[in-house]
């Protein structure tokens, strides 16, 4: 069949989103009309199938459960997402821009890459493609640029990334538009001669281009050691900057081999988690408790989804950490944050030390009965 690999229904997802005002660097919508005109089963490539549209969503929540929806289903399964990417900066992570997000607000505001890489993990290989046209603000731009932008094996990703415009420009979707101008034309070309054909048409200077899982020209995707300063044994190196005040130096360095070790070893391996574990000691150092217990916490979670148990001496080290780095968190809102988190996982991971989860809640109750006291709680 032309449409198509398989005659099960397929499922074609359209998510279109950027910022409401000065924020916005493109305008994604626009593509949805182009798309809305093509041939269904382009967009599904199957016979039959179902097509959902999201256009400028507002809610990070709404769109997950959309995605969640679609991932679930037993067919083919094709996303089309037109947007922004931007980069929360307290965590590190790149998230897609949503109607109400701000470089403040991205966190609780965007959809994390993260999140849509999770949904789509457990669909059977080669049953899920990703078309993208997506613009990415300065630091975001840096990132992907160091680290590559992938959803893990198995999903085909193919598209366009460009760094942020000059002049406050907002631009269109031009290469998603171009891949409708083909669909509707009445070609259905395989997803390779798709994409080639589309980058052909709208090739900016200095754009990504996304083939299968890797990062093409300028920057291509790489599994090799990111850094060869410190491929012999790269920590002592890391520590070194990090101890001679070169925090933002030394935290970009563990952040590549952590990217590197994602891409090698996978998001959960035990390689990507020391890595993580480095990260949360670095901004110890430089004085961010907050950042610091944020990544403690992540590598808790990301041992416990290992299946390392509760009492492993690694698992309890970690909660150990982020404890103690929240009890020098000065900023109060930051505390009352970052607590309730800490006490899910000191429920789980009590640790070998009596009375620590009574501890946690005491500060945290105190916190809310005194918003601007801060004490040490142990």
């Amino acid at each position: 069949m032309s449409t198509g690999e398989t005659n099960a229904p397929g499922t074609a997802l359209l998510l279109a989103a950027a910022p409401v005002g000065k924020g916005r660097l493109i305008d994604a919508a626009r593509v949805l009309s182009t798309l809305a005109a093509c041939p269904p089963g382009s967009l599904t490539r199957t016979a039959a199938g179902t097509i959902v549209e999201l256009a400028d969503p507002t809610d990070q929540q709404t769109v997950l459960t959309r995605i969640r929806a679609a991932a679930a289903t037993p067919g083919p399964l094709t996303l089309l997402l037109a947007g922004q990417l931007q980069l929360d900066t307290r965590q590190g992570a790149i998230h897609m821009a949503l109607a109400r997000t701000t470089p403040s607000t991205v966190r609780y505001t965007g959809l994390p890459w993260a999140w849509l890489a999770s949904e789509l993990k457990p669909r059977r290989p080669g049953s899920t493609t990703l078309l993208v046209d997506l613009v990415a603000t300065a630091d975001t731009w840096q990132r992907i640029g160091a680290e590559g932008l992938t959803l893990g094996p198995g999903i085909a990703l193919y598209g366009r990334i460009a760094p942020p415009p000059r002049r406050q420009r907002v631009t269109d979707p031009v290469y998603l538009q171009a891949v409708a101008s083909i669909w509707r034309s009445g070609l259905t070309p395989p997803l390779a001669e798709l994409h080639a054909k589309a980058a052909a048409q709208v090739g900016r200077p200095g754009a990504l281009f996304l083939t299968a899982e890797a990062v093409s020209a300028p920057v291509p995707a790489r599994r090799e050691q990111p850094d060869a300063e410190t491929a012999a044994d790269p920590l002592p190196a890391i520590l070194a900057a990090a101890r001679a005040g070169h925090h933002d130096h030394a935290a970009s360095l563990a952040a590549r081999w952590e990217g590197w070790a994602v891409q090698s070893y996978g998001r959960g391996s035990a390689q990507a988690v020391q890595w993580l574990e480095v990260r949360a000691d670095l901004a110890r150092i430089a004085g961010d408790a907050a950042g610091s217990c944020e990544l403690w916490m992540a590598a808790v979670d990301a041992r416990l989804t290992r299946r390392q148990a509760p009492d492993d001496p690694d698992v309890e080290a970690a909660v150990d950490r982020a404890h103690h780095q929240w009890q020098a968190v000065r900023d109060a809102a930051r505390a009352r944050e970052l607590g309730p988190r800490l006490v899910g996982l000191r429920r789980r991971v009590p640790g070998r030390r009596p009375g620590a989860t009574e501890a946690v809640q005491r500060r945290l109750e105190l916190l809310h009965t005194l918003p601007q006291a801060l004490t040490g709680g142990r």
